[in-house]
């Protein structure tokens, strides 16, 4: 797996955890889904991701976007 497919699954994987966790307890988990979106709003404009840096250091394949 690619750093691209990552990136998508671990930034999915945050959301719908976040979702959850809002749903059973508090909605200020919502905030943490709100922080995703906008880290991946700004990547897709700046094409800098912070994950993709992290995932990049830790020796995975980069893919077509990162």
């Amino acid at each position: 797996m690619n750093i691209d497919r990552l990136v998508f699954a671990i930034a999915g994987t945050f959301i719908l955890l976040s979702l959850a966790l809002a749903q059973a307890h508090s909605s200020y988990w919502l905030w943490f889904t709100a922080f995703v979106g906008a880290n991946m709003l700004q990547a897709a404009f700046t094409g800098f991701c912070p994950l993709a840096k992290i995932l990049k250091a830790l020796g995975i394949k980069a893919g077509n976007a990162f």
